[in-house]
């Protein structure tokens, strides 16, 4: 089949109107970062799981790739299309129904372009939560979170996206529909499937809708913002909090002196707690959900701070009186990106280790960044209770950021996953893989989990057209 044919069985598919070929298309060829722009053969939207099936059979038949797309807002260049003119964009931002909402099975059924806020605002008007929670949640979708296995801030107590997924509806490369909604939470009859497809990144198949688990809304939540005189003291102190707090400690992230500097720099309306305390080179964010009352939360959080100043752990603290003001923190603790963005060009990684090996990860890669590259800067924040750091390096003071990328990114990138492996740790905590870390996967996955993975892609895509050169390298 010719590319015309195709694009011509492509519109009688889904419509004129949702065959996009002409005009700025930067919106789907261009990733989130705009570090890759692509060329699609076309963008094609359509609005139905039974269209997604029909254009996956014909792009089968014609032997063309597909590069499945959510709201494209990955980090890892996952939903980019080649430059080769001759790749589909698949974009699911047409199918945005939610199909059900189950009260008493406590789940939601929504389809994959279905906007994380959105969901999280049915979620809220039927009187429940949905806790997935991330910084792009205005403009990713749910296919694209479940695709990635997607983190955010409330891991510690909920779970990544996997755990809050209780089924997908899957179109398979050879346009097949896989119906797996049950909705049960037992079902142990073979192989998951579910878990499978999550956080494949669109290599194995499409995610067209999902069940999605709902929680009973907690009756106050608390957030406290602590300065701690090191990181193995914001260990001690998520230790204490799991302790006292148990279940309703469901937010706790570390940010590093340097990563607030930047904000209070960048974005000086905004008042950073103990930003002029030399003797703390972390802040800690903590936050308490409480299912009995906002008094009974208050307590156990004052608790809890009482016994970490008395243990040392943490210098100083302050507790929100208000929702506006617990916005406030958490809108420090969100702004570290744009405000690294302002002081210019940075090289991002995504990194998972065990909360216990942190503090020695961190003394270890920071000695070695300094050691190497001389004046590097290092902005370290991120999800501390469930081991997630976005471990960051600005360029130098005063050095041009595109020839420090040009000649450095390899070299600091090598240094700090080679750190990372060394203490047990994944390049890649909730960002994903995408084309971007492709080959550092070929380097540091074992070789037999490598080959499981490439038997599975080989099984259930022979032809190799969902999403090339993502995950597993071409």
């Amino acid at each position: 089949m010719t590319s015309t044919a195709l694009l011509s069985t492509l519109r009688q598919i889904v419509g004129d109107a949702h065959v996009l070929t002409e005009g700025d298309l930067s919106a789907y060829e261009q990733d989130w970062r705009k570090r890759v722009h692509g060329k699609a053969l076309a963008i094609v939207r359509p609005g139905t799981t039974q269209e997604v099936a029909a254009v996956v059979k014909a792009c089968a038949a014609a032997g063309v790739s597909i590069v499945p797309q959510g709201g494209n807002t990955g980090l890892s260049v996952g939903s980019t299309p080649d430059n080769s003119g001759q790749q589909v964009v698949l974009s699911l931002q047409r199918m945005q129904a939610v199909r059900q909402l189950d009260a008493d099975n406590l789940t939601v059924t929504v389809e994959a372009g279905v906007i994380l806020q959105t969901l999280q605002e049915t979620a809220d008007k039927a009187g429940f939560l949905f806790p997935l929670s991330l910084a792009a949640e205005g403009s990713c979708t749910i296919g694209g979170n479940l695709g990635t296995n997607a983190g955010g801030t409330q891991v510690l107590r909920y779970g990544n996206a996997r755990e809050l997924c209780l089924g997908l509806e899957v179109v398979t490369p050879q346009g097949e529909v896989w119906d797996g909604l049950s909705g049960l939470r037992k079902d142990n009859t073979g192989y998951d499937l579910r878990d499978l497809f999550i956080g494949s990144e669109g290599t194995l198949g499409i995610i067209t809708a999902a069940t999605m688990k709902l929680f009973p809304q907690p009756a106050a939540q608390l957030t406290a913002f602590a300065a701690v005189p090191s990181m193995e003291a914001a260990v001690r102190l998520l230790g204490l909090a799991h302790q006292h707090l148990a279940a309703g400690l469901t937010g706790f992230e570390v940010m590093g002196r340097f990563a607030l500097s930047l904000v209070v720099k960048h974005m000086p309306q905004l008042r950073v707690p103990f930003a002029d305390m030399a003797d703390a080179p972390y802040c800690v964010l903590l936050e308490n959900s409480d299912s009995e009352s906002e008094a009974h939360a208050r307590a156990r959080f004052e608790h809890l701070l009482e016994l970490a100043l008395e243990d040392g752990c943490v210098l100083d603290a302050v507790v929100a009186e208000s929702m506006a003001q617990a916005h406030e923190l958490w809108h420090i603790r969100e702004s570290i990106p744009l405000a690294q963005a302002e002081e210019g060009l940075n090289i991002k990684h995504d990194i998972s280790i065990q909360a216990s090996k942190i503090p020695a990860f961190v003394e270890h890669a920071d000695a070695v960044l300094k050691r190497e590259i001389p004046g590097v800067r290092l902005v370290n924040f991120g999800h501390l209770g469930d081991g997630n750091l976005h471990y960051n390096v600005q360029v130098p003071d005063g050095q041009d950021g595109k020839a420090f990328l040009n000649d450095k990114e390899d070299l600091v990138n090598t240094l700090v996953y080679d750190a990372v492996a060394q203490f047990g740790g994944s390049f890649s905590a909730e960002h994903g893989v995408g084309a971007l870390k492709a080959d550092k996967l070929a380097k540091y996955k074992s070789p037999v989990a490598l080959g499981m993975m490439r038997a599975i892609k080989q099984a259930l895509d022979p032809q190799g057209l969902m999403n090339p050169g993502c995950v597993l390298k071409a």
